[in-house]
């Protein structure tokens, strides 16, 4: 799936993953290929991206935001 992480002045990530793990507001979440349409605020904590190719993870640390997805592309908004 295509995922974009934006902060208000630059782009941290654009690329492809198989897995994304986020920290809702309610909670750890998971977004995998083919995931159901999803509106989503986001709280503190580590936002995990698993690579889709080698499965390499990246971390990034957020503060909040949001997250909208739908047909495996994946837009995240972060503080």
């Amino acid at each position: 799936m295509k995922v974009k992480i934006t902060k208000p002045d630059s782009t941290l990530f654009e690329g492809e993953a198989k897995l994304l793990q986020l920290p809702g507001t309610g909670g750890l979440f998971e977004i995998m290929n083919n995931h159901a349409p999803i509106i989503s605020s986001l709280g503190k904590g580590t936002l995990r991206i698993v690579d889709d190719e080698g499965g390499e993870e990246r971390l990034f640390e957020i503060r909040g935001g949001v997250v909208k997805g739908s047909q495996n592309n994946i837009v995240i908004l972060v503080q």
